[in-house]
C-alpha cells in the first residue's frame, strides 16, 4: 500500500457516509485530490438540500491502516496499475480492494466458479476436478469462499492459482469452518475484500462481493444452483458485464440443478469438461482487438470528462430541472441529460449534490431515483 497523505485521504473519502463507487470517482475527477474533495463535501451537500454526510474519522482510518499492515496485507485503489482492468469495466467497480497474498494471480486469465452451498458430493467432486484442470492450464479460479461449490473450487485450485473474494474483512472467517482454508488462501493464493478488517459479513455485503467475482473473471461457471440463489445473481452480473456465462446441467428432479438448467435454456454455455471453459477463455482473447478499441474510446471519453471536470458548481437554473425530472422511479442518467437539455457534467454534479445530501439513490444500469 502506498503510504502517503493522498492514500490516507482517499481511504477516508471511501469510508465516509454517502460515498459510493460512482460518487468517489466523480469527486476525485472533479477536485483532483481526495483532500480537496473532503473539504468540498459539506458545501456540495448543502447545495443538494441536506446535511453534510458523516466524514470518516481520521483515527478510524489510521486504525484501519494499522490493521491492514498487521495482516501483511495491502490496498489497491482503482487507478493503481495492479488493479484488475476487467473490474474497471463494471458500472460500479470497487474504488478500493484490500488484498492478502499473491496479486500476480490477477494477471492471469480468471474464471469464476460458483454454486450451491448445500451442493451434492458429486457436484463438489466435479468442481474440484474442474478447478484443478483450469489452474493447470494457466487460469486463475475465482470464487466466494462459501460452503459447497465455492469451497470445492478453492480446494481444487489452491496449489496453483485460487482467488477468494470475501464479503467481510480479511481477518474475519466466514463461514467459521472455512478458517483453515482461508488462512491457506492468504498464504498460497489471493484473498480480496472490499470491507475494512474486522467487518462481520452482513446480508447486504454479499451482492457487492458477487459483483467483484463476476467483474474479475472472463466468464462465470455455475455448478448446482437453486432458482433465485446468489449464484444466479453472480451469473446475471457477469452477463450484464458482457462476460461468458456457463453452467453444468443436472437432473431436473434435483432442485439444486434447476438454476443451472434454466441458465442453459436461456443461452448459457453448457460445460462438461475444462476444455469447454478454456475454449470460452480463448474466445474472450479473440475479442482483444475490439476490447482494446472499446478501452481507447472509454479513455477518450474519460479524458473529455476530465477536461470538463473543472466545473464544481452549478446555479439553481441548472439544478432545478434535474430535480424536477427525478422521482421515486429509477431513471437513467442519459435520459436526464436528454430531457433536461443540460450538458452531462452539469447533470452529474446536480446528482452528486443530491446523493451527498442523502436525497438520491443509485441503482444498477446507471439509474438514479429520489428518496421519498
Amino acid at each position: 500500500m502506498e503510504e502517503s497523505q493522498e492514500a490516507f485521504d482517499r481511504l477516508r473519502l471511501i469510508r465516509s457516509e454517502n460515498i459510493g463507487p460512482v460518487t468517489y470517482r466523480q469527486l476525485i475527477r472533479r477536485f483532483g485530490s481526495a483532500a480537496r474533495a473532503l473539504e468540498a463535501i459539506p458545501d456540495l451537500a448543502a447545495r443538494g438540500g441536506g446535511r453534510s454526510p458523516r466524514i470518516a474519522d481520521a483515527r478510524q482510518i489510521a486504525f484501519e491502516i494499522k490493521a491492514i499492515q498487521g495482516l501483511g496485507a495491502g490496498l489497491l485503489f482503482i487507478d493503481d496499475p495492479e488493479y484488475p482492468a476487467l473490474l474497471t469495466e463494471l458500472g460500479n467497480p470497487p474504488p478500493i480492494l484490500l488484498w492478502q497474498g499473491r496479486t500476480e494471480l490477477m494477471r492471469q486469465p480468471m474464471v469464476a466458479m460458483v454454486g450451491a452451498r448445500n451442493a451434492s458430493a458429486a457436484a463438489c467432486r466435479f468442481a474440484r476436478d474442474l478447478a484443478n484442470s483450469l489452474v493447470e492450464a494457466g487460469v486463475s479460479v475465482v470464487s466466494g469462499l462459501a460452503k459447497g461449490i465455492d469451497t470445492a473450487a478453492h480446494q481444487g485450485s489452491l496449489k496453483k492459482a485460487t482467488i477468494a473474494v470475501i464479503a467481510g474483512g480479511l481477518d474475519v472467517f466466514y463461514p467459521p469452518e472455512n478458517e483453515a482454508i482461508q488462512r491457506r488462501i492468504a498464504e498460497q493464493g489471493l484473498l480480496l475484500a472490499e470491507q475494512p478488517p474486522g467487518t462481520e459479513p452482513r446480508a447486504r455485503h454479499f451482492p457487492y462481493r458477487n459483483r467483484i467475482i463476476a467483474g474479475l473473471a472472463r466468464g462465470t461457471v455455475v455448478i448446482e444452483a437453486a432458482p433465485r440463489s446468489g449464484s444466479l445473481i453472480t451469473a446475471r452480473l457477469a452477463a450484464e458485464a458482457g462476460r461468458q456465462v456457463m453452467a453444468v446441467s443436472g437432473s431436473p428432479l434435483d432442485p439444486r440443478s434447476r438454476g443451472c438448467n434454466t441458465l442453459i435454456r436461456e443461452g448459457a454455455t453448457l460445460i462438461q469438461e475444462a476444455d469447454d471453459i478454456l475454449e470460452m477463455v480463448r474466445h474472450f482473447d479473440d475479442r482483444a482487438e475490439p476490447l482494446a478499441r472499446d478501452q481507447e474510446l472509454r479513455a477518450e471519453r474519460d479524458d473529455a470528462n476530465v477536461r470538463e471536470a473543472g466545473q464544481t458548481d452549478i446555479d439553481s437554473s441548472e439544478r432545478a430541472p434535474v430535480i424536477g425530472l427525478l422521482s421515486a422511479t429509477p431513471v437513467t442518467v442519459d435520459e436526464l441529460v436528454r430531457q433536461s437539455g443540460l450538458v452531462a457534467p452539469s447533470v452529474q454534479l446536480a446528482l452528486l449534490e443530491l446523493e451527498l445530501a442523502g436525497r438520491l439513490t443509485r441503482h444498477a444500469g446507471a439509474r438514479v431515483s429520489l428518496l421519498s
